[in-house]
């Protein structure tokens, strides 16, 4: 894509921020080389490849990337209007999907659950539009269930659910009253727990779902501004929330906002003394971490920059932007935002401070990324969450049945975010492996080799990491041999499963081909 425009005005947290990450805000992406697999010119028994890096292809991988914002109730012109979203300043159109490969809903679990035993993804016309959406544009769902309905103008817990018995509280939403249940009601978690069994059933699947936002409890499902039927049961709540999601989503990473007043009576103030500890405990039972008001300078504060810093090296952050610019009036920011430019920008300052995985254009502010910050959209592609990129590669140019081989590689994460292999969900799923591929054979794997010691999700920003392997060959005495490098999905029987940030010929189920190989 063309950027019309360099950075320009920065706002004000933007040289701390990049201080504070050892990130520069924007930087250029390498050249490519002539030659996008180089290989040293010197003979000898084995093949040394330098793939050359690959900073500017949208890698459609897990837990990384562009976000877009979905809709229970879209209107009947949602996809067309992304798909060709008319853009200031720009003549051609951009289709959104190219960019954002996950699609995000924040749901009433009315439209999820609208009967006892009857599930939105099989009634709701609109939603299973949604789905089938993103399921044509290859992209992965993610979920948030909200239950409260304040600010809401309907209820956003079913009515069967207060039918039952389940004690709750009314609310008004302008001229609408609406009700909410309370969260420590036994009928309320009973008929809660069906539900979230049964969306686990049919959403903890990998290959569909990105990830789940648990707990969502709370004002707008951010865990916050909590009323019980009695205050006690703080704690308790939250860890049989947290705990009901995981046991539901043994596949699909989770996770938590962490909010300064998470579960607490209050929706701002000085730091409450039992959030971080009630964090932790999600933290442990497999959470990564999200929040909901970057950019926003007074929410997110000191307290949720310093959390972010602990955690950014080893969890996954999950992004979404605070200003609704169409509506708020973000000039109250003590940044001193004056354009929406300026909240893009410091949004993404506090993106590169918190190392996230994933940023979102969501309904209402996508166009303004690509009007005001195009070269943001890039730089995030660029630098953003993780890529994999294999720096060196060295292996035989021979190889005979029966004799061993050793296989050298060296690794590089070109992103800022971290590859979440440790989460519960992703343990033993995805690793290095090589294989010789058959070119007779449209790259057909005659054999696999599986280097358990090299950890993805070790492999931090500035950083390279070596492997050595040694193989013993059992494949065929002769053919049209070349050797092949992946990540591969364990899951999904050992097949290519995450794209490498790396140019060069690739085969049609994604293994990196780093040469010609003899058999003999």
């Amino acid at each position: 894509m063309t950027n019309p425009r360099s950075i320009g005005r920065r706002t004000v947290l933007s040289a701390a921020a990049a201080a504070t990450a050892g990130l520069s805000t924007v930087a250029a992406a390498a050249p490519a080389s002539a030659d996008a697999v180089r290989a040293k010119p010197a003979p000898g028994p084995f093949r040394c490849i330098r793939p050359a890096a690959d900073t500017t292809t949208v890698l459609r991988n897990p837990l990384t990337g562009w976000v877009l914002y979905g809709t229970g109730s879209p209107a009947a012109d949602y996809w067309d209007n992304y798909d060709h979203l008319v853009v200031a300043g720009r003549d051609e159109t951009v289709r959104v999907a190219d960019y954002a490969h996950t699609l995000y809903f924040r749901l009433s679990w009315t439209v999820l659950n609208p009967e006892e035993g009857v599930y939105g993804w099989d009634v709701h016309d609109g939603l299973r539009t949604m789905i089938e959406g993103a399921r044509d544009r290859n992209m992965r769902l993610a979920f948030r269930v909200v239950v409260d309905s304040r600010d809401k103008a309907s209820d956003f817990t079913p009515a069967y659910v207060r039918e039952a018995g389940a004690q709750g509280y009314e609310t008004q939403t302008g001229s609408r009253t609406v009700w909410s249940p309370y969260p420590d009601d036994p009928i309320f978690q009973e008929k809660y727990a069906a539900f979230v069994r049964a969306l686990g059933e049919r959403f903890d699947d990998p290959s569909e779902v990105d990830f789940v936002d648990g707990y969502g409890l709370g004002k707008w499902g951010e865990g916050h501004s909590m009323r019980y039927l009695d205050p006690a049961h703080r704690e308790s709540v939250f860890r049989w929330s947290v705990e009901l999601y995981s046991q539901a989503f043994t596949k699909v990473p989770l996770a938590i906002n962490y909010h300064r007043m998470i579960g607490g009576p209050k929706d701002w103030g000085d730091p409450d003394p039992e959030s971080a500890g009630l964090l932790e405990h999600a933290i442990d039972q497999g959470y990564m971490l999200r929040h909901d008001a970057f950019g926003m300078t007074t929410y997110y504060g000191q307290w949720e920059r310093d959390f972010a810093s602990r955690w950014s090296t080893t969890l996954p952050i999950m992004f979404e932007g605070g200003w609704v610019t169409k509506s708020h009036d973000y000039s109250v920011d003590p940044r001193g935002y004056e354009t929406v430019e300026d909240v893009r920008r410091g949004e993404y300052d506090d993106a590169i401070e918190a190392r996230v995985n994933t940023m979102d254009f969501r309904i209402g502010e996508t166009e303004s990324w690509f009007a005001d910050v195009p070269e943001l959209v890039e730089d995030f592609i660029a630098r953003g969450g993780y890529r994999l990129h294999p720096e060196e590669v060295t292996v035989p140019r021979a190889v005979g049945r029966s004799r061993t081989a050793t296989l050298t590689h060296r690794w590089a994460n070109l992103g800022w975010g971290m590859f979440p292999g440790h989460l519960p969900q992703w343990e033993g799923r995805y690793k290095v492996a090589f294989a010789l591929l058959d070119a007779d054979a449209d790259h057909r794997v005659v054999q696999t080799f599986v280097d358990e010691s090299a950890d993805p999700s070790t492999w931090l920003q500035g950083e390279s990491h070596e492997h050595s392997l040694e193989v013993q060959v059992s494949g065929p005495s002769r053919g049209n041999l070349v050797w092949g490098l992946a990540i591969i999905d364990t899951a999904a029987g050992g097949a290519p499963g995450i794209e490498l940030a790396a140019q060069g010929e690739t085969t049609e189920d994604g293994w990196l081909i780093l040469g010609a190989v003899a058999a003999g």
